[in-house]
């Protein structure tokens, strides 16, 4: 039996004793009625609660929110301020404290709730330089959030982050203040041609030929006029 068939049961019982209970007429009787009145009218409040419960959880059933993290933003700066830029569609539309910024001296953590149904993460580590987080801040614009990193002096950043830097620097060639600097552009052409495709290949060595061509095209002019 569900429940609309259990509180329509206890409806009927509960018609039924009230016609009862007028047709007595002794005390005892009266008595035992009432107190069993009562007992049918509580177990109806409370079926009738579960009914109403029942069915507002199945008019808006609760959604569990699952977290993503943000992969894709943009930066820029200025003198005061390293500015980072994430596009988020209708941020501005949920409320302002679900919109979360932690600012250290050397990071910030941003947490957007229930955005789209899901919660938006993203945490930047290892900052290039330090940063005043008691003056950084967020401002929420037209489906974009801006997170404002306060500098703590005015010189340029290069990069946003400690590792970007070491990534780079990595790739840049190093350079031999004693080295002859042909080697280091036929190093850095070594490089781009085992690194590139058919076709970058195919362009360095055509370059390659049409130069010792002129070589020596430009050796036996020399000879000739000496």
């Amino acid at each position: 039996m569900d429940l609309t068939e259990q509180i329509n049961q206890l409806e009927a019982d509960l018609t039924e004793l009230g016609s009862l209970l007028k047709k007595a007429e002794r005390n005892r009787v009266k008595d035992v009625l009432t107190q069993e009145i009562k007992k049918v009218e509580k177990e109806l409040s409370s079926k009738q609660q579960q009914k109403e419960q029942l069915s507002r959880k199945e008019t808006n059933p609760s959604k569990v929110a699952y977290t993503v993290k943000i992969t894709n933003y943009a930066w820029d700066q200025s003198d005061k301020f390293v500015k980072i830029y994430l596009t988020l569609k209708d941020v501005h539309k949920i409320p302002s404290e679900n919109v979360e910024v932690t600012f250290t001296e050397g990071s910030f953590s941003v947490l957007v709730k229930e955005l789209d149904g899901k919660n938006h993460q993203m945490t930047i580590l290892n900052l290039l330089h330090p940063i005043n987080e008691k003056d950084s801040y967020k401002k929420i614009k037209t489906d974009m959030l801006l997170i404002m990193c306060k500098k703590q002096s005015t010189h340029k950043w290069e990069y946003l982050t400690k590792v970007e830097k070491q990534s780079k620097d990595k790739d840049k060639p190093k350079m031999d203040d004693n080295a002859d600097p042909s080697d280091g552009l036929m190093n850095m052409l070594k490089k781009i041609y085992d690194e590139g495709d058919d076709e970058m290949k195919r362009t360095i060595n055509k370059a390659w030929s049409e130069s010792q061509e002129k070589k020596i095209r430009g050796g036996a002019g020399d000879m000739m006029d000496f």
